[in-house]
């Protein structure tokens, strides 16, 4: 059977929902047997989203192989059994440098390189490459109808439909169609305007997924229908929902999925979502309430920053049939406000990973007052290194401990890898995928894991400085992950403490709905034990702000580059 292609483009406005409905379908494709994989196409320059600021491009999901790519990638991989790779995340300066390296080792045989056919042609190629042995392949492209970067994507997908024929190619727009308030309507001018543009282009859209806030009446339909040149049926309802893995549920009542096989000649039978309406139910109705949980960092005015984080957090109160309340706490804030103030209540803390010295000294503040009071601590990355850092100040009387990241004195306990030193190009060059790592018997680790040997995916340059293990060992740091390769330190937790355990690599990864991952499982479990045990006791926590560290460093963010 040839492969069949699906490709989602967006109009209107970005952020509208194209990831969360391609990883959808993928699902409800994946549902029917079907071997599925998905693409994301960037049209921005950037090689990768490696040297972005989180504030403008939002999380950096990593891969197994060690791609650093969109957020999409991680909606990809949540929402079905697939495992991507470097080569299903492809960016408009990934596409150019390719070409014009050909053109630089004479491929073209001296004829003139231009955007049609060599950009078009080469994003044609990984298209195929990507798809090759699959049943479906489900390419997003970036941006909006209209953006002038998206041009030789939105061209290549049109060629791809004669090139494949029309039989193994649909295009599935999604546009926005809000309700007025004032007015009381659902208007559909945006929506017209968006597929007037797809159109001109050269691409008819097959099927309409329309994001609104509630289910479109058949009116709205059959208007959007003639003005769009599209059949109603095929006019779908992306209605917002309580939480994302209810838009396969919102999709499959629609019939998207059937519809889908129908038109690409797909003989596969659907096997229902159970699965998914289970947790669904989870979601919504938890048995043992909820749970409050803290997360300090310094990207939480855009919340997406740390998507992979606050999803697998509801793995795992999926897992501990609870709800989770998350409150995002602006670590550089806390550098000078009351800490009691804003972390009193909280049943869990987590520090997410991050790169330079804005917010660190609040983030230490946090971890002190998490070890402290004995509430159930989760580091990550960042995460690890501040709590060895807060460890070696205020146990091991190491008053100058700091990391070389942070500042050019003190005493450097997190500080380069060797090889790290040498690195002149930021991009693309930090430890970066699946490494191995080698747990402690007898650890949180290991009780946690229910395993010796783990792999989880990196993200990061800095490491525990192994000069500082014994001071930080003899004082009661348990070193409980060990990367055998590098002898590099991969988890840290503290002796006499309910739960407090970190992690160097990024477990969010890997973390799915269906399979939790077992750290936030952990984490997510004790921090609900926390909670019930302060409601048995009613025991109110007095701060014990003499021991808060006070000093704080340098705000240069002219050498941060996220």
């Amino acid at each position: 059977m040839k492969t069949k292609y699906i490709f989602v483009s967006g109009g209107v406005l970005s952020s509208v929902g194209k990831g969360l409905a391609s990883a959808a379908m993928a699902a409800l494709l994946e549902s029917r047997g079907l071997k599925v994989t998905l693409m994301k196409m960037d049209p921005y320059l950037n090689v990768d989203p490696g040297t972005m600021n989180p504030f403008q491009h939002g999380e950096v999901f990593v891969t197994e192989d060690g791609a650093e790519t969109d957020l999409d990638l991680g909606h990809y991989e949540r929402f079905t059994n697939i495992n991507l790779q470097k080569e299903n995340s492809v960016s408009a300066g990934q596409v150019y440098e390719t070409v014009i390296a050909k053109e630089r080792r004479g491929e073209y045989l001296g004829g003139t390189v231009q955007v049609i056919p060599h950009i078009t042609d080469e994003i044609k190629e990984r298209i195929k490459k990507v798809a090759k042995a699959k049943d479906v392949c489900i390419v997003e492209i970036g941006g909006t109808v209209g953006d002038i970067e998206s041009l030789p994507f939105l061209e290549a997908i049109r060629q791809l439909r004669f090139d494949m024929g029309e039989e193994n190619v649909i295009f599935i727009h999604l546009t926005l169609v809000p309700y007025l308030g004032m007015s009381g309507e659902l208007k559909t001018k945006p929506t017209q305007h968006s597929v007037q543009k797809l159109r001109e282009i050269g691409i008819q859209p097959d099927f309409l997924l329309c994001r609104t806030d509630r289910i479109l009446p058949p009116d709205i339909r059959s208007k959007i229908a003639l003005f769009c040149n599209i059949k109603a049926e095929n006019v779908i309802t992306a209605k917002d929902v309580s939480n994302i893995y209810e838009v396969p549920l919102v999709f499959y009542e629609q019939g998207l999925d059937e519809k889908i096989c129908q038109r690409l000649r797909l003989k596969a039978k659907s096997k229902g979502l159970a699965k998914w309406a289970k947790i669904s139910e989870t979601l919504a109705l938890p048995k043992n309430g909820t749970v409050e949980i803290g997360i300090v960092g310094k990207y939480v005015d855009l919340t997406e920053s740390y998507k992979s984080v606050s999803e697998a957090l509801g793995h795992g109160a999926i897992a501990n049939q609870v709800k989770v309340n998350l409150k995002y706490i602006d670590s550089e804030k806390l550098e000078s406000t009351n800490v009691e103030s804003e972390l009193s209540g909280l049943s869990g803390i987590l520090v997410p990973g991050g790169f330079g010295n804005r917010g660190v000294e609040g983030k230490i503040k946090a971890i002190e007052y998490a070890r402290i009071h004995k509430i159930p601590y989760f580091g990550i990355c960042i995460g690890l290194q501040l709590a060895i850092i807060e460890f070696a100040r205020h146990v091991c009387g190491l008053n100058k401990a700091t990391s070389r990241e942070f500042s050019n004195t003190g005493e450097f306990v997190i500080d380069l890898m060797e090889d790290q030193r040498r690195v002149e190009r930021l991009g693309g060059s930090m430890r970066l995928g699946a490494y191995q790592c080698k747990l402690t018997p007898k650890t949180l680790a290991y009780e946690t894991y229910g395993s010796l040997e783990i792999w989880e995916r990196h993200r990061h340059r800095y490491e525990l400085n192994n000069h500082y293990r014994k001071i930080l060992t003899d004082h009661g740091l348990i070193l409980s992950g060990l990367n055998p390769e590098l002898n590099l330190i991969e988890m840290v937790e503290v002796k006499d403490h309910p739960w407090f355990l970190t992690c160097q690599f990024h477990p969010e990864f890997k973390s799915k709905p269906f399979a939790p991952h077992p750290l936030f499982i952990g984490f997510v479990k004790a921090s609900l034990k926390n909670k019930m045990q302060i409601k048995k006791t009613d025991r109110k926590i007095t701060p014990k702000t003499s021991t808060l560290s006070s000093g704080k460093l340098s705000k240069n963010r002219s050498t941060e580059y996220r």
